[in-house]
C-alpha cells in the first residue's frame, strides 16, 4: 500500500505542462486523444497534442492573456476544448469550462464573478447564448469563436480559433520557458460549483491538488500502463476534469471522447476501458439495460448466469463486511466470472474495466449487490470540488455497502460536534476566488467544512448520511436525512428521481419521477400497452408496483423516516426543467416552488 509520505514525494516538481512535456517526450507517438469511434474517429498523439497546445498557446499571449487572467470556455466535448484549456495553463491563466446546461443568468453570474479576460466559444449555439451578455463584461477583452462562419462581421472583440494556431515549435525557447515557470503550488484552475444551496462558487485547485489526487487514485486502485478511458461527463465536471485531463496526462493514458451521453453504450463497447466512473443514475442505466439483457436469456442459460451471480454476490457481501472469503469460494467465483459473466460485463463493454468507481450522489445498495452479482465490483467514493474530487476511496481491500471508503493516504477526516465531517489534506483547494481575483481560504485551521454530515466506523469507513443544509426537520423535531430514503426510492427501476420533503412538517412524502428510459422498458415487459410516460404515470399497474415500493423502503426506515403520501410525475425533470442541477444533483428549492401545488396536496389530509 502505498503511504502519504511516498505520494507526497511523487508529487514534488511536478506541474501539469512539465507532465505534458514529459509525455510528449516518452510516448511521442502514443496515443492521447481520441475524438469519436469507428472509421471517423480522429487521434492526437501526446506529440502532437502539445504541438498543437504550444500553437494556442503563443496565440493566447498575443490576445495579452497572462498569469491570473481568467479565461471561460464554452465548447462541447471535442480535442479543441483540451487544447484550449491547456493552453491557458502554460501561461499561468486558470481556465474555467462551463455547463451546456447552464441558464442565462447562471452564465451572467460567472462571467461577471470571474472577471475572464477571454471567452472561447464553440459555434452558433453558444453565441448565440453569449451575444446578450457580451456588453456587460467589461473585463472581457477578447471571444474566440471555433466555427469562423458565425464570428460577427465588424466586431473587432471576434477572433477566429485558427487564426490564433500559428506554427509554433513545440520545443522553441519561449514555450519551454513557460512549461518550466509554472510552480506545484500555483493556481491551475477554477470549477464553480453548481450552487444547489445558493449562487456558484469558484473553487481553485493548483497543480499539486490535481496530480496528488491522480497519482493517489493511480496507487489505491492499479490499471495497466497508459490506460483507456473515456471523457462523457461535463468538461465543467470536477470528476472529468480529474479523470478526463489531468488524469491521463499523469499517466499516459488515452482518452476517447464521447460528445454524446447518448452514445455511451457504443464508446464503452469501442473503447472497453480500464477504468470507469459514473454518477449514480448512469450506473442504474447501465445495471437496467443488463436486467433487461437477462430477462431475454433462455432458461438453462439464465439458471447458470443465476448460479454465477450467487456466488459473486457472496464474495462481495463478505468483502463488504470485511470478512474472510474462504479460498474454495474465491475460486469458484473466479471460475464462474470468466466463463459465464464476463460476456455479460462485455455487453456494456466493462469486461476490462480494473477500476469501477460511484460518487457525486449516494448510490441504491441494490444496484451495487446487482453489478456486483455480474462481475461488476463498483465502488464508492466521496469528496467535492473543494477536494479534488474524491477524498474518500473504497478499494476491494477496504470497502462496505453503504460507505464511501476511507480517507485517502495523506488525507485526514473527522466529525465536528454537530456531525459535519471536516478534511484536510493535501487535496484541499487553497480557496475560493473572489469577484476582485483574489483566493479567499475556506479552511478554519487547516480543516475543510465539507458540509456533509457523516460517521467514520471502528474500520475507518466513512458514512455520508446527508447535506447538512439539506436535513429534514420535521414539526415534531425530527432530524431526518432524506438522502437516505430517497436512495431507498430510487431502487425501484421504474423511478428515475425521488425527492422527500417534510421540512416542518408533520410527516414525510415524497416526490417520485419516471425513468424516462427504464419506464417504457418495464410496461413492454409488464404488457403494458402504453410506453408514454404521461400514461404511465397514472396507469394502475405502475402506481401499485410503486405503492409495493414505497412500502418496502419504509420497511427499512424508522417510523418518523417513513413516507406517508407521495405522488408520481411523468418527467422527466433536466436541468433545462429546473429542478437538477448541471450535475443532475436535486435543487430542492426550486422543486418545492415548481410542485407547491402537488407537495401541498399530499398535506391536505390528515395521515
Amino acid at each position: 500500500m502505498v503511504t502519504a509520505e511516498q505520494l507526497h514525494r511523487s508529487v514534488e516538481g511536478l506541474t501539469i505542462p512539465r507532465l505534458l512535456r514529459r509525455n510528449a517526450r516518452e510516448f511521442a507517438d502514443r496515443p492521447a486523444l481520441t475524438s469519436g469511434i469507428g472509421p471517423d474517429a480522429s487521434t492526437l498523439s501526446w506529440s502532437r497534442l502539445r504541438t498543437e497546445v504550444a500553437a494556442f498557446t503563443h496565440g493566447l499571449s498575443t490576445l495579452g492573456l497572462s498569469r491570473g487572467d481568467r479565461m471561460l470556455i464554452a465548447m462541447s466535448k471535442r480535442p479543441e476544448h483540451w487544447v484550449a484549456d491547456l493552453a491557458a495553463v502554460h501561461l499561468g491563466a486558470l481556465a474555467c469550462s462551463l455547463y451546456d446546461t447552464s441558464s442565462t443568468e447562471q452564465l451572467r453570474y460567472v462571467a461577471r464573478h470571474s472577471a475572464a479576460a477571454v471567452l472561447v466559444l464553440e459555434g452558433e449555439e453558444q453565441l448565440r447564448r453569449w451575444g446578450p451578455l457580451l456588453d456587460e463584461l467589461p473585463r472581457l477583452r477578447t471571444v474566440v469563436v471555433l466555427d469562423r462562419d458565425v464570428l460577427p462581421e465588424g466586431d473587432r472583440r471576434f477572433v477566429a480559433y485558427h487564426d490564433l494556431l500559428g506554427e509554433v515549435p513545440p520545443r522553441s525557447a519561449e514555450f519551454e520557458a513557460l512549461t518550466d515557470a509554472v510552480t506545484e503550488d500555483q493556481p491551475l484552475t477554477v470549477v464553480y460549483t453548481s450552487g444547489t444551496t445558493g449562487e456558484p462558487k469558484g473553487v481553485v485547485l493548483s497543480h499539486r491538488n490535481v496530480i496528488y489526487e491522480s497519482l493517489m487514485q493511480d496507487h489505491l486502485v492499479t490499471v495497466p500502463e497508459h490506460p483507456r478511458t473515456v471523457a462523457y461527463l461535463p468538461m465543467a465536471h470536477i470528476a472529468e476534469r480529474v479523470l478526463g485531463i489531468y488524469m491521463p496526462i499523469c499517466n499516459a493514458g488515452h482518452v476517447t471522447v464521447c460528445a454524446d451521453p447518448a452514445q455511451l453504450l457504443p464508446t464503452l463497447l469501442a473503447v472497453r476501458p480500464h477504468g470507469f466512473f459514473g454518477v449514480p443514475r448512469v450506473w442504474e442505466k447501465l445495471a437496467a439495460g443488463v436486467r433487461a439483457r437477462l430477462g431475454a436469456l433462455p432458461a438453462a442459460q439464465a439458471a447458470a448466469v443465476a448460479r454465477a451471480q450467487e456466488a459473486a454476490l457472496e464474495v462481495f457481501r463478505l468483502r463488504s463486511a470485511g470478512g474472510h472469503v474462504p479460498a474454495e469460494l474465491a475460486e469458484r467465483r473466479a471460475q464462474l466470472d470468466e466463463r459465464v459473466l464476463r460476456p455479460i460485463q462485455a455487453a456494456i463493454g466493462l469486461d476490462d474495466c480494473r477500476r469501477g468507481f460511484s460518487g457525486a450522489a449516494p448510490i441504491p445498495t441494490a444496484v451495487l449487490e446487482f453489478l456486483a452479482g455480474v462481475g461488476l465490483d463498483v465502488y464508492e467514493v466521496w469528496g467535492l470540488s473543494e477536494t479534488t474530487g474524491a477524498a474518500t476511496v473504497s478499494t476491494p481491500e477496504a470497502f462496505a455497502l453503504g460507505a464511501v471508503g476511507r480517507p485517502a493516504p495523506g488525507v485526514e477526516a473527522r466529525t465536528a460536534d454537530d456531525g459535519e465531517l471536516l478534511v484536510r489534506g493535501p487535496v484541499v483547494f487553497p480557496g475560493y476566488l473572489t469577484a476582485d481575483g483574489t483566493i479567499a481560504p475556506a479552511t478554519h485551521g487547516d480543516w475543510l467544512p465539507t458540509g456533509d454530515v457523516g460517521t467514520i466506523d471502528e474500520r475507518g469507513l466513512v458514512r455520508i448520511t446527508d447535506r447538512k443544509k439539506e436535513l429534514i426537520i420535521t414539526s415534531g423535531g425530527k432530524n431526518i436525512a432524506p438522502t437516505k430514503i430517497e436512495s431507498l426510492l430510487r431502487a425501484h427501476p421504474l423511478v428515475g428521481q425521488a425527492v422527500a420533503i417534510g421540512d416542518r412538517r408533520r410527516y414525510i412524502t415524497a416526490l417520485l419521477v419516471l425513468d424516462e428510459e427504464t419506464a417504457p422498458l418495464w410496461a413492454r415487459t409488464n404488457g403494458i400497452a402504453t410506453t408514454d410516460l404521461g400514461e404511465l404515470s397514472r396507469h394502475p399497474e405502475v402506481l401499485a408496483s410503486l405503492d409495493q415500493a414505497v412500502a418496502e423502503a419504509n420497511s427499512a426506515l424508522s417510523r418518523a423516516e417513513q413516507v406517508k403520501r407521495y405522488r408520481l410525475l411523468a418527467g422527466p425533470w433536466t436541468p433545462e426543467s429546473g429542478e437538477l442541477t448541471p450535475k443532475l444533483s436535486l435543487r430542492r428549492e426550486a422543486i418545492g416552488r415548481l410542485h407547491a401545488a402537488t407537495i401541498e396536496s399530499m398535506y391536505a389530509v390528515q395521515v
